[in-house]
């Protein structure tokens, strides 16, 4: 609530805080909206509060708010405000951020919140405290293999905003979905169990993935 004073603050012209006073002058420069601050602290409000998503249709309205509007941002200071570009940013956060939530599924069981849609559990016939005992079963491994392959589709269509941005902007949203499928892979590689061990991308393969997109980058100059 706090935050979001000081986000109306500086909309109205008076900005308070250091953070604010800065962020003003970019917000001025690129004419950038209010509504991307605003449903990310959304999101940090529904995080309080919701632990569970009954279905896929409620998991990603939550990544709507939590997860897109940095996509959006990020449009906003390259200069598009086009909805095509909009919606296929949309499509490559969501990606990231389930990936995330396949990925750190033993981390957010931690703080009580489990990212997997109570519905497919129940289609899989997964229990929740399977999850909570780290008792990798078939069931559960075929309900991962169902989300990871959701996701997978999500990175195909976003990655098409490659081909109608700019050469900067194309290479960095090839490296955020990299590291996002390199994440999938790797579900994949250990059998979608994610219980007993928290699928990571080595730091040779992170130098790899960061050297390859900065040879990109000169290629292209």
């Amino acid at each position: 609530d706090w935050w979001e004073e000081e986000l109306d603050a500086m909309y109205r012209g008076e900005p308070r805080h250091p953070a604010f006073v800065a962020l003003e002058e970019t917000v001025k420069e690129f004419d950038i909206p209010a509504d991307p601050f605003r449903n990310l602290l959304k999101a940090f409000r529904q995080d309080q509060h919701i632990t569970r998503y009954p279905n896929y249709p409620e998991l990603e309205d939550y990544c709507l708010y939590s997860a897109t509007p940095v996509g959006q941002l990020v449009l906003y200071l390259c200069g598009y405000r086009d909805k095509e570009r909009f919606d296929l940013s949309d499509k490559t956060c969501i990606a990231l951020q389930l990936a995330n939530f396949w990925q750190d599924v033993t981390r957010d069981l931690e703080k009580n919140r489990i990212y997997i849609p109570l519905d497919d559990m129940e289609r899989f016939g997964v229990k929740e405290e399977w999850i909570w005992e780290r008792k990798f079963t078939p069931e559960f491994g075929n309900l991962m293999r169902f989300e990871v392959e959701r996701t997978h589709a999500l990175f195909r269509e976003g990655l098409k905003l490659c081909d109608t941005v700019n050469k900067r902007v194309r290479l960095d949203v090839e490296m955020f979905s990299r590291g996002g499928l390199e994440v999938l892979r790797r579900i994949e590689a250990q059998g979608y169990d994610v219980l007993t061990k928290r699928p990571s991308i080595p730091k040779s393969r992170q130098v790899a993935m960061l050297f390859g997109r900065l040879v990109a980058g000169w290629t292209t100059r």
